[in-house]
């Protein structure tokens, strides 16, 4: 029988897969040799890769292209970069290095962007996509780049009455967008987000306060998110239309208005078995898009995404050594990792998310079903299902090196959840950030960016002198 946890795999996946393979019985990810970073800096340890960033970007602007191709469609395409995915600015600026455009979702995003500008990164003409719900400090930030001329920052109203903000402080004339309040899943404990303006009122709202208001500003862009994701279901579907229908009414008396704006929520890979068609979902919306556009004989809009997770999220991993096995009863086999999940990994505790997990070593070895844990005192510090199924199977712990167990595709939202650098559950410390890159001659580089969190720097935050 066999019974090796490669064998397993194979028997599940195809595998080797793209990013993923073998080598001397050891996990490569992206050819990177994720044993030889162990044996460098030790574990706990997470690392970015950055090629994957710009691999991420260009393969959905040839799709987008693709599609465009096909269907004869008449707009362009701009691919924005979601900041609070990560706001690292390495990561950022790798993404910029592929002639993107931004989104930003809070008023300290435009320091960033400040600081973009003078580092020569951005320029006065890059795309800066403003949403969320604006306070003062927000809409006085986004008023001081448009009256110092970037001709490109658009800001996204979030209701009625932010508009107000920018017509007291915005001197030069300048574009605005609108959120589509989207209608949510009957999942949901509520009927429509709470982000954005209900779609029955735009209309009504563009006449009363946007129609003639001397060209100060004009309607540029409507804007959707839904929170699911672009998937292929009839819900994704009916909400796509409601603002494409919209954007067709609304441009027989807007001129102006020439972008729609999809958002993000193209899903990244968790699990070996992952299967999604990104060009068949990019070609359908192209393609209903334009649909629409010429039974209403209108003008084909442009088609803006704010991809966050889709482009960094595949870039990052995080490493664990197992360092005990306990049995708890006659069928509870965990393993205790040194870390936490709670702390590194916030949404495995937060909202149940699932990662691709697969052992960086012992692939010949026997496996087992494990849980497992983290080293906090809370009892949900656990990991115990994968997406693909509801077990966690591992290699045997036997003799020799330790099992070291490998979280893929992490990149997203993590670290700002989890609160990067500052206080941890049960003070478990930020593990040490490595940064993977390639020079010209595609000879992988490292370095660390952060060694890990000392007693010192916790107790400095918590007032301990």
């Amino acid at each position: 029988m066999n019974n090796s946890y490669l064998d397993l795999v194979n028997q599940t996946f195809n595998f080797p897969q793209e990013d993923y393979n073998l080598k001397d019985d050891y996990l490569q990810y992206n050819d990177v040799d994720v044993k030889a970073l162990i044996d460098k800096y030790g574990t706990p340890l997470k690392f970015t890769y950055l090629p994957k960033i710009g691999q991420q970007i260009n393969k959905a602007k040839k799709m987008f292209a693709n599609a465009f191709k096909k269907h004869k469609y008449e707009g362009k395409y701009f691919y924005c970069y979601c900041t609070k995915s990560s706001h690292f600015s390495f990561i950022v600026e790798e993404a910029l290095k592929n002639n993107i455009h931004l989104e930003t979702s809070y008023a300290y995003d435009i320091e960033i962007i400040n600081k973009l500008y003078e580092a020569k990164k951005i320029n006065k003409d890059t795309f800066i996509i403003c949403n969320g719900f604006k306070q003062k400090p927000y809409i006085s930030r986004i008023a001081r780049l448009l009256n110092t001329g970037f001709k490109n920052v658009i800001p996204v109203l979030d209701n009625k009455d932010e508009l107000k903000g920018y017509r007291k402080s915005v001197r030069v004339p300048f574009k605005i967008g609108i959120r589509v309040a989207a209608e949510e899943e009957p999942t949901f404990p509520f009927y429509t987000s709470r982000l954005g303006i209900r779609s029955k009122d735009i209309l009504e709202f563009y006449v009363d306060e946007i129609e003639g208001n001397e060209h100060r500003f004009e309607l540029k862009m409507l804007h959707i998110f839904l929170n699911k994701g672009i998937k292929d279901d009839i819900y994704y579907w009916s909400e796509l239309n409601k603002i494409i229908n919209l954007y067709c009414q609304l441009r027989k008396i807007c001129p102006e208005l020439d972008s729609i704006n999809i958002g993000g929520g193209f899903p990244i890979k968790h699990s070996l078995g992952f299967e999604y068609d990104y060009q068949f979902m990019i070609n359908e919306i192209v393609r209903n898009i334009k649909v629409a556009c010429k039974r209403s004989k209108v003008p084909m809009p442009n088609i803006f995404t704010e991809f966050g997770s889709y482009t960094v999220g595949e870039s990052m991993a995080h490493i664990y050594s197992v360092e005990k096995e306990k049995k708890q009863n006659d069928r509870e086999t965990w393993y205790m990792i040194d870390s936490s999940f709670i702390t590194t990994l916030p949404d495995t505790w937060g909202i149940g998310e699932k990662f691709l997990m697969l052992p960086i070593n012992k692939w010949n070895s026997e496996y087992q079903r494990v849980t497992l844990g983290g080293i906090t005192c809370d009892s949900h510090d656990y990991y115990d299902s994968e997406e693909h199924i509801n077990e966690v199977f591992l290699p045997k712990i036997e003799n020799g090196e330790p099992l070291y167990v490998g979280f893929f595709h992490t990149g997203a939202y993590q670290d700002q959840i989890s609160g990067y650098g500052g206080i941890k559950h049960c003070l478990i410390p930020s593990p040490k950030y490595i940064v993977l890159d390639r020079d010209k001659n595609g000879k992988l580089i490292d370095w660390v960016y952060a060694k890990e969190q000392s007693a010192q720097s916790m107790l400095k935050i918590l007032g301990y002198k």
